[in-house]
């Protein structure tokens, strides 16, 4: 947890500090970076430019899956890691990271076949070393996934994933490195790589809300950036390797797409894979796979051209069930750091392998997956054994996630309790402790608790109303109006927990309700098309 003048003594004492990592980038890769080598007691600071997870681990699909489709462009390694892992994190981070089972259906004179996706998920569970994919009828079919198509419905199968909360699994695994030592900044910018004979010994940063710039010291500094990788790299002389691609998504109310299971299939214009998953009491439609070029510092949307492409893709499999632009209650996007093969016109084609460089002292790692984030993270500090030899210390079967006692809670029912375990950790008894009724009582239709907002407001580290509406909580994701409606009684508890008066909450109100029209809200038709 981060203490109220968290910042003001992290300055007081940071600069005069010889530190022995400083992680670049707050998203997961960061994040798992951080909590490995906090493991081994290496004093160590991550920076991130913006919020907690405010890139692209906010912004996923919300899975934590094996890469299926991977089986199909031959990343054997990528998909047996990933399964691998998926199969951990539902075991060490229940709560968390939960199973969310798939139906997919097969057609006659469609592609996969029955038999190439019967092998595929066969392959898939012997990798989990569990069997667990099943044959389904078309009946079956229609009752997993209601109002499904049934022309040339041969059946189907049902399999296993997981999905998550993304940006509260990189701020929980963030959270855990603090507790054994490690410090984290958000709204803190690396600027300029520090050189001593030839080789980077630390990175001098601007703090973006005071604006004060701060020369740290390292024996390695690690760049996470994911997207803004190369900006680091190029000062060390490295060459530019990324390829932004932006994935975006629709947000759906469940009465308007009931799936009591996610529903997986393909695009009949371009066979890309496309999903619908029940997350937080709504239904995410996605995702797209394009070339992003616009400025990596102006926050992506989801266009106008990409909505409806989802809506002709779900559309299709669900034709007595059509969906319209205006039903959906948010959209999202994210940008990919996919390395660049210079080899795939597509950008689907691309691997989603991630990718390491060593370059005068900077370790540099970008791409990767959600899923595999800590087989990544003990890779790259492998890597820094070279210049930090205690990082051979790395005990890969340690816990992902530390365990805590279960929650018991007069007031909460047994899944409720689960989940803010899952998403607090060991603080979720101190939480509990100061909430009173009120704050237990549910916001609106979600499952989110007024004391979910209290409690971050106070402990971690918001520092704009953003970050507690998108991040900390995603009320700005599973309600239709971003909680615009809930903002007087959230006024009332973050001039509480923040110290902001009216002045500053006019601004951050103002401030928020531009970013969700600009970013979150559906596209809309009268705006036009764009990218």
């Amino acid at each position: 947890m981060w203490q109220k003048d968290w910042r003001e003594r992290l300055w007081a004492s940071a600069k005069d500090q010889q530190w022995d990592i400083i992680i670049v980038g707050g998203g997961i890769t960061g994040a798992g970076i951080l909590r490995e080598a906090a493991r081994i007691g290496l004093k160590v600071l991550l920076v991130e430019q913006g919020d907690f997870a405010s890139g692209t681990s906010s912004r996923s699909s919300k899975l934590v899956h094996g890469g299926l489709r991977y089986l199909k462009t031959g990343q054997w390694r990528l998909t047996l890691e990933s399964v691998r892992e998926r199969e951990r994190l539902m075991r060490e981070s229940g709560g968390l990271v939960t199973l969310q089972g798939f139906v997919t259906a097969v057609f006659k004179g469609r592609k996969p076949g029955y038999w190439m996706m019967r092998f595929g998920l066969f392959l898939y569970d012997l990798m989990a070393r569990k069997r667990r994919f099943r044959s389904l009828g078309p009946a079956e079919v229609e009752m997993l996934a209601p109002r499904i198509r049934q022309d040339s419905l041969r059946g189907g199968f049902w399999y296993p994933d997981a999905q998550t909360d993304d940006a509260r699994l990189t701020l929980r695994v963030i959270q855990e490195a603090q507790r054994d030592g490690a410090a984290a900044a958000n709204y803190v910018r690396a600027t300029e790589l520090m050189f001593d004979e030839g080789q980077v010994a630390g990175v001098r940063v601007k703090d973006m809300l005071s604006g004060e710039d701060h020369p740290l010291y390292a024996r390695l500094v690690i760049n996470a950036a994911g997207a803004w990788c190369d900006r680091l790299r190029l000062q060390v002389g490295g060459q530019v390797s990324i390829r932004p691609l932006r994935g975006s998504h629709l947000v759906f109310d469940y009465a308007d797409l009931p799936c009591a299971q996610a529903v997986s299939f393909f695009h009949a214009e371009d066979g890309r894979p496309v999903f619908a998953v029940p997350w937080d009491g709504r239904v995410i439609l996605g995702t797209t796979d394009l070339d992003h070029d616009g400025d990596l510092d102006a926050e992506p949307r989801c266009s106008l051209e990409e909505a409806e492409y989802l809506l002709r893709a779900i559309n299709d499999m669900f034709p007595r069930n059509p969906l319209s632009l205006e039903q959906a209650i948010a959209s999202y996007a994210g940008v990919r750091p996919v390395i660049a093969s210079g080899k795939a016109l597509n950008p689907s084609e691309e691997s989603r392998e991630h990718a390491l460089w060593q370059e005068k002292g900077l370790l540099s790692i970008t791409g990767g997956k959600l899923t595999t984030y800590r087989t990544t993270a003990l890779e790259v500090l492998q890597a820094a054994a070279e210049q930090i030899p205690e990082a051979d210390k790395l005990d890969a079967e340690a816990p992902i996630l530390a365990s805590t006692r279960p929650v018991r809670h007069a007031s909460l029912g047994a899944l409720s309790a689960r989940r803010l375990l899952g998403r607090y950790g060991a603080a979720v008894h101190d939480m509990l402790a100061q909430a009173d009724e009120a704050d237990l009582q549910p916001i609106r239709d979600t499952q989110y608790l007024w004391i979910e907002l209290r409690w971050a407001a106070q402990h971690e580290a918001v520092m704009h109303l953003q970050d507690l509406m998108l991040r900390r909580t995603r009320l700005g994701l599973v309600l239709s109006d971003g909680g615009v409606g809930l903002l007087p009684r959230v006024r009332e508890l973050c001039q509480a927990a923040l110290g902001w008066d009216d002045q500053r909450w006019e601004l951050e109100a103002g401030e928020y309700q531009r970013q969700w029209q600009a970013n979150y809200a559906p596209p809309d038709r009268q705006e036009g098309s764009y990218a």
